[in-house]
C-alpha cells in the first residue's frame, strides 16, 4: 500500500470509527461528569457531614441507575449486606477476614446461580470496587486506622461515591472524608480533571480505531506465517492495553471532578490522582512494574491487605494468594485468572533472577530503578544497560503472548458473556505457550546460578 492510498484509508477511518467513538464515549460519561461535578460544589457549600454523606449515596446510586438499570439491586444487596457482616462482627478482631470470605461466597452464589452471566460481566467492575472498599475498611477498623464503624449514612456514601463507584478507582474511607471537606476550586482541580478526561479519550480512540489496525497500516510490516501472529497478538494487546487506559484515566477524571485525588503539602493542593501509568507498561523495565503501573490503587490495596497479610506463608505463596485474590474479585473468569496466575509465576521469577543477577555483576539490573547512592558497583555502563534492555523486550514479549487472548473483533454476544477457556487456550496454543516455557527456562537458569 503507498502512502497516498493509505492517507485515503486513514481519512476514512477518521470519519467512521474515530469521530463517532469520541462521540459515543462522551455521550456515555457527560451525565457522570455533571454529577461528579454537582456533589462537589455540594461539598464545598459545606452543611452537617450526614447531608454530605447521604448526597454523595444518592448521587451514586442515580449514576450506577445510568449505567446499569434495574441491575443495580445486586450492587445495592451487596453494600446493605457487606454493612450487616461489620455490624454483626463489631465486637471481632477478625472482620477484615470475615467479610472477605462473605463477599467471595456472595460472588460465588451470585455468578453461579443467582445472577446471568450478561449481567455479571457488566457490573463485575462496580461489584469489585465496592468490595475493595468494604474490605479495606473492614482491615482499617481491625487494626484501628479507622476509630469506629461508621454510620449506615456514612457507609453507604463512602461505597457509592459517585466518582469511583462506576469506573473506580478504590480510595480509603480517610480519602473519601477528605473529599467531602470541599476544597476550594481552582483552575489545577479543574485542569488536572479535564487533562485526565482527554488522556482517556485519547485512550478509547487509540483501542478502538488504531491498534486493531496497527499493522500494516499505520505500521507497514509484514512477515511470514509466524510472525504475523506475533504482529496480530500484539495488536490485541495494545488494544486491550489503551482500553485499561481509557477507564485508568476517566476514573482519575470522575474522583478528582468529585474532589476526590489530592495531596496536602501546607498550604499547597496538587490534585495527582494517578491510576495508570501507560509509559510504564507499553515501555516496561519490568513486568514487576507493569503490574503496579497497570492499576495503582488496585495494587497499593492488594499489598496492603492482601500481601503484607500473607507473608507470614513466604514471599512465593503471599504472591500465589494476592494474584489468587485478584483473579476471585474479578469474577470466575477463566482467561482472567489464567493471565494473572501467569504474571504471579512471571513477576516472581523475573524478580528473584534479577535480584540474583544484581548481586553476581553488582549492577543496577534489579526490577526496580535503583535508588540514588545504592551500593551497586555497575550503574550506567553499556552492558548495565543492554541488559536492561533485555529484560524490557522480554517483558513487552510477555505482555504480548499474555494480551493476545483479548480479542476486539470478538462478536458482541461471545464478549460480553465472557472469554470461554477453549477460547484462552486456542490463543495460546497458536503461540506454542512461548511466554511460560521462557519462564521456565528463566526459572532453572535461576536455580543454576543460585
Amino acid at each position: 500500500m503507498d502512502m497516498f492510498s493509505r492517507l485515503v484509508v486513514w481519512q476514512q477511518l477518521a470519519v467512521s470509527c474515530g469521530f463517532s467513538t469520541v462521540q459515543q464515549g462522551l455521550q456515555q460519561v457527560w451525565r457522570l461528569l455533571l454529577l461528579c461535578l454537582i456533589c462537589r460544589l455540594c461539598f464545598r457549600l459545606g452543611g452537617v457531614s450526614t447531608v454530605k454523606h447521604i448526597v454523595s449515596m444518592l448521587a451514586g446510586m442515580y449514576s450506577l441507575f445510568l449505567f446499569f438499570e434495574l441491575h443495580i439491586l445486586w450492587v445495592l444487596l451487596l453494600c446493605v449486606l457487606c454493612y450487616l457482616v461489620l455490624l454483626l462482627s463489631r465486637h471481632s478482631s477478625n472482620r477484615g477476614l470475615f467479610l472477605s470470605g462473605f463477599i467471595l461466597i456472595y460472588h460465588l452464589i451470585g455468578e453461579l446461580h443467582l445472577i446471568d452471566m450478561v449481567t455479571w460481566h457488566k457490573i463485575r467492575g462496580t461489584q469489585m470496587v465496592v468490595a475493595m472498599k468494604a474490605i479495606s475498611l473492614a482491615f482499617d477498623l481491625d487494626r484501628g486506622a479507622v476509630s469506629s464503624l461508621p454510620s449506615p449514612s456514612e457507609f453507604l456514601g463512602y461505597i457509592l461515591f459517585v466518582g469511583t463507584v462506576v469506573f473506580g478507582p478504590w480510595i480509603s474511607f480517610p480519602n473519601y472524608k477528605n473529599a467531602l471537606e470541599g476544597r476550594k476550586l481552582s483552575w489545577s482541580w479543574l485542569q488536572s480533571s479535564s487533562v485526565s478526561l482527554l488522556k482517556s479519550q485519547i485512550s478509547l480512540l487509540v483501542s478502538t480505531c488504531i491498534a486493531p489496525y496497527l499493522f500494516p497500516l499505520f505500521i507497514p510490516i509484514q512477515g511470514n506465517v509466524v510472525t504475523n501472529k506475533w504482529l496480530r497478538a500484539y495488536e490485541n494487546a495494545v488494544s486491550f492495553h489503551f482500553s485499561n487506559y481509557f477507564v485508568g484515566h476517566l476514573s482519575e477524571s470522575t474522583s478528582m471532578l468529585a474532589g476526590a485525588g489530592y495531596t496536602e503539602e501546607k498550604d499547597n493542593i496538587r490534585w495527582d490522582m494517578s491510576v495508570v501509568k501507560p509509559l510504564n507498561v507499553e515501555m516496561p523495565r519490568s513486568m514487576v512494574l507493569v503490574v503496579t503501573s497497570w492499576n495503582i490503587p488496585m495494587s497499593r490495596w492488594l499489598k496492603t491487605y492482601v500481601f503484607k497479610n500473607a507473608m507470614k506463608l513466604g514471599t512465593f505463596p503471599a504472591i500465589l494468594v494476592t494474584y489468587t485474590a485478584s483473579a476471585l474479585l474479578h469474577g470466575l473468569s477463566f482467561h482472567l485468572g489464567a493471565v494473572l496466575l501467569s504474571l504471579g509465576f512471571i513477576t516472581y521469577v523475573e524478580h528473584v533472577l534479577r535480584k540474583k543477577l544484581a548481586s553476581i555483576f553488582s549492577a543496577c539490573i534489579l526490577s526496580r530503578p535503583c535508588i540514588s547512592g545504592c551500593s551497586h558497583q555497575h550503574k550506567k555502563e553499556y552492558w548495565v544497560i543492554l541488559l536492561n534492555l533485555v529484560f524490557s523486550f522480554l517483558a513487552i514479549f510477555h505482555l504480548t503472548y499474555l494480551g493476545s487472548m483479548f480479542d476486539p473483533g470478538l462478536d458482541e454476544q461471545e464478549a460480553e458473556e465472557g472469554y470461554a477457556a477453549i477460547h484462552t487456550i486456542q490463543r495460546w496454543s497458536e503461540l506454542n505457550w512461548a511466554s511460560h516455557w521462557v519462564v521456565f527456562a528463566c526459572w532453572v537458569f535461576y536455580h543454576l546460578i543460585r
